[in-house]
């Protein structure tokens, strides 16, 4: 056990991503940097992860300006760091080395001390770009292999409920090959040593599911500090329960790092609180750099952004208020800490979960919840899963679809469950369930990104994907990695509705469009719009956008249907639309594309004729079953 501890603080963005779906404002976080500039934290976790992308969709602000002004606030007290995706980097699809470098090069210059970079497919090939680049402007290179778990097998799951997708194409029951364990403690220590080898920094266990127990916690850390020689930082989150004592596990074993988050702001789906950690290295003697008078201080603010919070509360039950410098503990509950502290020295997980549960239970953090750990997925995907479920009044069908993710993961290759991997997954488990519950085969029109992820272009599996499976999905039975020769940089347009300015006007909105197309599009749009009319000081017609091929009145409730309608398969967005009336159309035929759950699918048409009628534009949310295009014979 180290003598001393440091903490990266997660709170403002991975707690905040975990439990309130990323929507802090810029000036919620304006309200607390005066207090972490105080914190002393050793890091702060800032940027990353669904940050720059959900700023920019649901706050319409910048995700550079993000980072900067942190930066410009809190200086050199604490290292910034943010969470990146290897080759993926922010987004959802591979980039080559050019966009890489540029991206990595802003980032520093923004204000960007540490990157913590994974892949999620542990495909350490997919993160050497990045750590050349970070270490080339001057970042640390923190290293993450995600922790994942073997997943308990549903063969009724994998099959569904009215026959299994595999199965109805072969005409007998698809037998899955025998199964071996395949996330051993070796595959872990393996990946950090490649990982090292490029040059890490630091190196982080990732256990972004909160599935790994304290025991299990022990065995690692000690592994990886006996054959590592960089720091070890260890991340977790609570959702299933393991959270506070696998932190615990981990600091009893030697860990250099622990990644916390301040108290309104964790448990639950986030990290556990760092007012437990520093109760906990009281009691070890361990020492702790940070400054909790500060921290409650963000404490205080935290509780009423929370409350402005509330619609996207993914809890919605807040901890009892509690300042572990200022208020005493009942006897009782200050033994379970003892109790806790003891078992975790001598390894015992069953005393050190009981004592944990109980000092969680007295401060009102939710209880473990099974359902995530028996579906062994991040709590921040199964929160995702819940929001925009509810969006689109489709609750019903959460369990079934949590109850296909192991199947699905299976078929795709066993990913680890992380972004994107794990958006993938849950999002082909909804659209699976939704097919099942329609009589539909399983893998009715898979997202793009699936069909990418199996065909092989993410990097590769820890398992090979199923090369009959591989064909049916995507169309080959020969693995295909993303030839990133191929990349296209996305159009910058001049607008000439708005005074001939490009849509991306310096090299960090390029990037924003590289990264996100279609997001980063509407907000430079109205990035542009804004500046053109502050010029100007008067309202200025704005040209309707592209892909709006629906005009108004087009569909009326008087016109009854006279040709075959194409529904729409899941609930989603329209992103594009490719067809307009008058247009001839052959079966299978692309005619829109819609986004649900961040994933991309290619709706195609099943039948031949001449499209009729649209009924949809691009930004329009839809339903299951609603009509989209309709085409006559």
């Amino acid at each position: 056990m180290n003598k001393k501890l440091l903490i990266r603080d997660l709170t403002l963005r991975d707690g905040q991503q975990s439990a309130f779906a990323t929507r802090m404002n810029q000036s919620q976080v304006d309200r607390v940097l005066p207090y972490y500039k105080d914190a002393n934290f050793y890091a702060m976790e800032v940027w990353g992860g669904a940050v720059p992308d959900s700023v920019m969709r649901y706050l319409g602000e910048n995700p550079w300006e993000r980072l900067e002004k942190i930066k410009s606030v809190v200086g050199n007290v604490s290292k910034l760091t943010a969470l990146s995706r290897g080759r993926n980097l922010f987004g959802y699809a591979p980039y080559p080395d050019e966009i890489i470098d540029g991206f990595f090069k802003n980032a520093v210059a923004s204000g960007l001390d540490i990157m913590r970079i994974f892949d999620a497919l542990n495909d350490v090939d997919n993160i050497k770009s990045s750590v050349k680049c970070i270490k080339k402007y001057g970042g640390m290179a923190d290293c993450a292999v995600c922790y994942t778990v073997d997943p308990k097998y549903d063969d009724a799951a994998q099959e569904g409920k009215k026959g299994g997708f595999l199965s109805s194409l072969f005409g007998k029951k698809y037998e899955q090959p025998k199964r071996q364990p395949v996330f051993t403690d070796e595959y872990f220590l393996g990946k950090a040593k490649e990982m090292l080898a490029l040059g890490a920094d630091m190196i982080s266990i990732k256990d972004m599911s909160g599935l790994i127990p304290p025991a299990r916690v022990n065995a690692l850390v000690t592994s990886f500090k006996q054959n590592l020689n960089v720091p070890i930082d260890f991340h977790t989150h609570c959702t299933p329960g393991y959270g506070l004592g696998a932190v615990l596990a981990a600091i009893v074993a030697g860990a250099d790092v622990v990644d916390t988050a301040i108290w309104n702001f964790a448990g639950g789906p986030a990290a556990p609180a760092i007012e437990l950690i520093y109760i906990f290295c009281k009691k070890l003697g361990v020492e702790l750099d940070v400054n909790m008078e500060a921290v409650a201080k963000i404490n205080e603010q935290l509780l009423e952004i929370r409350k402005e919070l509330d619609a996207v509360d993914a809890v919605k039950q807040f901890p009892k208020p509690f300042n572990p410098l200022t208020d005493t503990l009942p006897a009782e509950i200050d033994r379970e800490f003892d109790n806790a502290v003891e078992a975790a020295k001598r390894n015992d997980e069953t005393a050190l979960l009981k004592a944990c549960y109980a000092i969680e239970a007295y401060f009102n953090f939710p209880k473990p919840n099974e359902l995530v750990k028996n579906a062994e997925i991040p709590g921040g995907m199964y929160t995702n899963m819940v929001a925009q479920l509810k969006q689109f009044n489709s609750l019903d069908i959460l369990e079934d679809a949590m109850k296909l993710i192991p199947s699905v993961r299976l078929d795709a290759g066993l990913p680890p469950l992380v972004t994107p991997t794990s958006q993938i997954v849950g999002a082909q488990a909804v659209n699976s369930a939704i097919n099942i519950k329609n009589g539909r085969p399983k893998y009715t029109n898979p997202s793009n990104q699936f069909i990418a992820l199996v065909k092989g272009e993410y990097g590769q599996t820890p398992v090979p994907v199923d090369p009959e499976f591989r064909l049916l999905i995507a169309g080959t039975r020969e693995e295909t990695p993303y030839d990133t020769g191929k990349h296209k940089m996305q159009d910058n347009p001049l607008l000439p509705e708005y005074g001939e300015l490009p849509l991306a006007k310096n090299e960090k909105e390029v990037l924003l469009l590289e990264l996100f197309p279609t997001v980063a599009t509407g907000f430079l749009r109205k990035k542009r719009e804004e500046e053109f009319k502050a010029r100007h000081k008067e309202e200025t017609p704005v040209a309707e956008t592209l892909g709006q091929q629906a005009k108004p009145g087009q569909k009326t409730d008087e016109e009854p249907i006279v040709g075959n309608l194409v529904e729409c398969p899941i609930p989603g967005t329209i992103l594009e639309v490719y067809v307009k009336p008058g247009d001839k159309v052959t079966k299978g035929k692309n005619l829109l594309i819609l986004e649900a759950m961040k994933m991309e699918n290619d709706i195609t048409s099943n039948f031949s004729g001449t499209v009729h009628r649209v009924f949809v534009k691009a930004g329009d949310v839809v339903r299951e079953g609603a009509p989209m295009v309709e085409i006559v014979p």
